[in-house]
């Protein structure tokens, strides 16, 4: 396990350690530094970058935590699964012929349950191309012909990863939407958080909801990432160590060295999980890498916001990234954390590699560069599900370094991987029993998802182990849970 940098005493004035079956962890709570109070009166303190935005949004100069305020909303999503729901909501509430607050703020993404047969999964698609088109929703990415999802230029796939390609997500802005992991958008220095179909319904017809100031946690991640580890990693260890209420309605803001070498999909993952260890959002501050991923992405103007340096954080918690080794969360929990090596004995029978969390282009690329490295062909049958059209474009298109050319649709092939699938959710929330790679019977599965309760893949004896693609994709060449530096290395 990891060990924890060692904190200096003159960066604060409390520190208590905690124990863990796995190691200490440092952990401070931050008090503002003795100071003289300035002569024009007393001194002010500083605000975090969560509280800047809501601020901002809510038209205030100042906010704290606990404080409740109306805030504007820049961008509201919804999906399939939520839609009708919060459109029931909208109609009852604000009537019958009501029009939605600014059809150009709202996004309507169908990417759960798609791929299937079931009549009322289909039917609430229905439901999201006819409000769309009574509210005149500009960005709805809408599909038709569900027997080749590449004759439909609008779909795009899982929504999270739709609205950061599409340009969607933008720093300093308030982002809503109905599905818990709304939080990746956090990786752009934005407030983005999930909220329920009453609520939906509010902000559809208004623009606005009432929300309280989160308090935050910080996370300190310095050290230079080994070249077996991936942002994946470094949440599940953050997770273990805070378990899955350790921030109940916090933030969590990610800042260090190690933070800053992430790319957008590494950030992107990072911010994925925090509602995993129940935080009200994500945030990683803006910075060069961020401006430079939504340079083609979007033409609106924003402005990034970052804490203030004397910011008042309810607790800080440093680790050094550069000792930290592949993990793995097993059943029936997100916090139930592990090293993968000591679960090597721990035989699988399939490897899921897709969803919000695992399923991006350098997901994929990851799990190529591993099954490269190995030469060997996969054990257990491998599922490859692209989050996105553009990532399934990237599959068959993308050379993976080191391979001479080859992609990783031409690897994945090599290994005896199965096809890569349509994109979308697929099985990471189970849905209907004829949704692609769904567990229908009781298995062991290494998955790049996010959630590993009973039931979550399907069948609610099935036991799920999440993981990164580097481990994922090594587990899938030995049959059993495997560290990734066996084949890295």
């Amino acid at each position: 396990m990891a060990s924890i940098a060692p904190i200096s005493t003159s960066f604060i004035n409390k520190r208590y350690e905690r124990s863990s079956s796995k190691k200490i962890c440092s952990v401070m709570s931050p008090q503002q530094a003795e100071r003289k109070p300035a002569t024009t009166g007393s001194v002010k303190t500083g605000m975090t970058m969560t509280e800047k935005i809501l601020a901002r949004a809510s038209e205030k100069t100042k906010l704290i935590p606990g404080e409740n305020v109306w805030v504007n909303v820049d961008v509201f999503m919804t999906h399939d699964v939520c839609g009708a729901g919060c459109f029931g909501v909208f109609k009852k509430e604000f009537g019958q012929d009501a029009k939605v607050w600014d059809p150009e703020k709202i996004v309507i993404i169908p990417d759960h349950y798609i791929f299937t047969s079931d009549e009322r999964a289909n039917r609430n698609v229905d439901i999201l191309r006819d409000f769309s088109l009574e509210q005149n929703i500009k960005y709805f990415y809408d599909i038709n012909d569900l027997s080749d999802f590449r004759a439909n230029p609008d779909y795009k796939g899982v929504c999270h990863i739709a609205l950061a390609q599409e340009g969607h997500c933008r720093p300093g802005e308030v982002l809503l939407g109905t599905d818990s992991h709304t939080c990746t958008a956090g990786a752009f220095g934005q407030f983005a958080t999930g909220i329920g179909i009453t609520d939906a319904g509010f902000v559809l017809g208004t623009g606005k909801l009432l929300l309280k100031v989160p308090p935050t946690l910080r996370f300190v991640l310095d050290g230079e990432m080994p070249d077996y580890v991936l942002a994946k990693d470094l949440i599940l260890q953050i997770i273990g160590e805070i378990s899955v209420s350790g921030a109940t309605y916090k933030t969590m803001e990610f800042v260090g060295t190690a933070v800053e070498s992430l790319s957008m999909e590494e950030r992107m993952t990072l911010c994925n999980m925090v509602i995993e260890a129940g935080g009200k959002n994500g945030v990683v501050p803006a910075d060069g890498t961020t401006h430079k991923f939504l340079e083609d992405k979007t033409s609106v103007a924003y402005e990034p916001l970052y804490s203030d340096e004397n910011a008042r954080f309810l607790s800080e918690y440093r680790f050094d990234i550069s000792k930290l080794e592949p993990l793995v969360a097993k059943p029936y929990s997100p916090d139930n954390r592990a090293l993968a090596r000591e679960c090597k004995d721990v035989k699988i029978d399939r490897v899921y590699i897709g969803s919000c969390t695992g399923g991006k282009t350098e997901d994929f690329l990851a799990a190529a560069k591993v099954f490269l490295a190995s030469g060997k062909k996969v054990k257990v049958p491998t599922f490859l599900v692209p989050a996105t059209q553009k990532v399934w474009v990237d599959i068959y298109s993308l050379p993976v370094p080191g391979s001479g050319g080859k992609t990783c649709s031409q690897i994945f092939e090599e290994a005896g991987c199965d096809t890569p699938a349509n994109p979308s959710c697929a099985a990471c929330m189970g849905g209907p029993r004829d949704t692609y790679a769904r567990m229908n019977v009781p298995q062991v599965c290494v998955s790049t998802t996010n959630r590993n309760f009973p039931g979550r893949m399907g069948h609610k004896e099935g036991q799920i182990y999440l993981a990164s693609p580097y481990t994922a994709a090594a587990s899938a060449l030995t049959g059993f849970v495997t560290d990734p530096r066996k084949f890295l290395h």
